[in-house]
């Protein structure tokens, strides 16, 4: 049967991976229902001393995350299960679960509290209420804020005005410690309720303050199963060489996970795009395999998801988490 593609809009246009394109969604009618030592002059905040196991996925079923767009970054729905192929490690896997609902998640938002936010600061909190105007009643939330270090603004609600209230007293001032923020939230994230997860980060420029590395953090993002993906208001000509690397950084930890770094440079365009993720949250396609060799030696597995088109189809951009890591015992 031919397939139908029809274009549903979803927000007005919005500003995407270089702030360009439309939220519009791009729907393709199946064919049948789908199957159901850091610096020793800093006294270390206790928050950031707590060290846990690594999230492991369980070897058993693997669950995968995909979000599919098309050139104009519009997302694309209605595809089925025979439209993905899943490798790990370079070894195609059969594909026993697909589903494609508004499932549950539990969400964070990292948000930044630095000096250089004070022109920014209205807007961001905008951006903040709009992303969690697009959640659902199963949904549960906190906020970090941050600026010198990390802080928790708000623990797991369900309540939008809790958060909004919160966020009125909230001042901008000193330096930015994003890393730590992160490594804050993806503690945090253990408490969390629901298997789905996700961190959306908001700030406008790179790390000066954390105690945490890069390496450290993206470490503990890959051993995680939780999506993150950010909001960089960055300048066109960054003042410092932490700032010229904050678009960078931000796409680096954001790509393991699966999600993405939306660059904007006009704060007027933060709730727009908040509101594109949180609607792109709401139309992943979830895939889970069972991988043909399980092993538990706690090693990093790739993972590849690939693309079958229908036909007539332009080029499509797959967004999927990168790998896990397997359980040791």
């Amino acid at each position: 049967m031919a397939l139908v593609a029809m274009l549903v809009a979803l927000a007005c246009m919005v500003p995407t991976a270089r702030a360009q394109s439309s939220s519009d969604e791009v729907h393709i009618t199946p064919r049948k229902p789908p199957d159901a030592p850091k610096d020793p002059r800093d006294t270390i905040d206790p928050a950031l001393k707590t060290h846990t196991k690594p999230i492991k996925v369980d070897v058993d079923l693997v669950l995968v995350p995909v979000t599919i767009t098309d050139p104009m970054n519009r997302l694309v729905t209605g595809l089925e299960r025979d439209n993905f192929q899943v490798y790990e490690d370079k070894q195609a896997q059969e594909i026993r679960h697909f589903s494609s609902e508004d499932a549950p998640i539990s969400l964070g938002v990292i948000f930044d509290m630095s000096g250089s936010m004070s022109n920014k600061m209205e807007k961001a909190r905008e951006a903040v209420v709009e992303f969690f105007k697009t959640a659902n009643p199963q949904d549960e939330f906190f906020m970090i804020s941050f600026n010198d270090k990390p802080e928790l603004l708000a623990d797991f609600t369900r309540s939008i005005e809790d958060i909004q209230g919160r966020l009125i007293y909230t001042v901008p001032r000193g330096r930015t410690a994003l890393l730590d923020a992160i490594y804050l939230g993806m503690n945090k994230m253990r408490d969390a309720q629901n298997s789905k997860k996700a961190l959306l980060i908001i700030s406008d420029g790179g790390d000066n303050h954390s105690r945490y590395t890069d390496g450290e953090i993206k470490s503990m993002v890959k051993e995680a199963d939780v999506q993150i993906y950010a909001i960089g208001i960055f300048e066109a000509a960054p003042p410092t060489p932490e700032e010229a690397r904050g678009p960078r950084l931000l796409a680096e930890i954001t790509d393991i996970t699966g999600g993405r770094t939306f660059v904007i440079d006009n704060p007027n365009e933060l709730a727009d795009v908040a509101t594109k993720i949180g609607i792109e949250l709401r139309n992943q396609y979830v895939l889970g395999y069972r991988p043909k060799n399980p092993v538990r030696n706690g090693r990093w597995h790739k993972i590849k998801v690939k693309l079958l088109p229908p036909k007539g189809l332009p080029p499509l951009t797959v967004y999927a988490r990168s790998g896990y890591y397997a359980p040791s015992q």
